[in-house]
C-alpha cells in the first residue's frame, strides 16, 4: 500500500492540468460561439424583434378598432334613440291627424245629415201644405154640398164657401186639440 501512495500520478493523466485537446476545443467552441453571434443570434434577435413590433401593433389597432366600435355603437344607440322619438312623433302626428280626420267626417256627416233633415222637413212640410190645400178644397166642396142639402139653400157663393169651410175645419182641430198632445195641437192650429 506504500508503493501506491508514494508513486506520482503522471500530469498528463491529471484532469485538471489543461492539456492540448483542451485548448482545441476551447478555440472550436469560441469559433462556434463567433458564429452564432455573428450570424445566428442576430436574425433570431430581428425576428423576435420584428415579431413583438408586430405584436404591439396588433395590440394598438385592436385597441384602435375597440374605440371605433365603442363610438359606433354610441352612434348605433343614439340614433337608435332618435329614430324612435321621431316614431313616436311621427305616430303621435298619425294620431292627430286622424283624429282631425274622423272630427272633420263626423262633421261634414252631421252638416249632411242636418241639410237631408231639413230638406226632408221641407218637402213634408210642402207635401202637407198639398195635402191639407187638396183636403180643404175636397172637405170644402163636400162640407158646402152637404150643408146645402141640410139648408136647403145653395152655398154657391165662393166667399160664402170659403168661410163655412175655414169655420168647418176650425171646429174639426178644436175638437181633435183637447185628445191630441200639446205639439201637434199647435202645428195643426198653425197651418189653418
Amino acid at each position: 500500500m506504500a508503493s501506491l501512495i508514494a508513486s506520482p500520478v503522471p500530469l498528463a493523466s491529471n484532469f485538471l492540468v489543461p492539456n492540448g485537446t483542451f485548448v482545441v476545443e476551447l478555440i472550436a467552441f469560441a469559433i462556434i460561439l463567433f458564429i452564432l453571434a455573428k450570424y445566428v443570434i442576430p436574425p433570431i434577435n430581428k425576428a423576435m424583434t420584428d415579431r413583438q413590433n408586430q405584436i404591439r401593433k396588433e395590440f394598438a389597432d385592436l385597441e384602435h378598432a375597440q374605440a371605433d366600435a365603442r363610438a359606433a355603437e354610441k352612434d348605433f344607440r343614439e340614433q337608435l334613440a332618435q329614430a324612435r322619438h321621431e316614431a313616436a312623433k311621427i305616430r303621435e302626428d298619425a294620431r292627430e291627424q286622424g283624429a282631425a280626420i274622423i272630427a272633420e267626417m263626423r262633421q261634414q256627416a252631421q252638416e249632411e245629415s242636418d241639410r237631408i233633415l231639413r230638406h226632408a222637413r221641407a218637402q213634408l212640410e210642402a207635401e202637407r201644405s198639398q195635402t191639407v190645400a187638396s183636403l180643404r178644397s175636397e172637405v170644402g166642396t163636400m162640407a158646402t154640398t152637404l150643408a146645402g142639402r141640410i139648408v136647403g139653400e145653395s152655398l154657391e157663393d165662393d166667399d160664402r164657401r170659403a168661410r163655412t169651410v175655414e169655420r168647418f175645419i176650425s171646429a174639426l182641430e178644436q175638437e181633435q186639440a183637447p185628445s191630441s198632445t200639446g205639439s201637434t195641437s199647435t202645428s195643426a192650429s198653425g197651418v189653418s
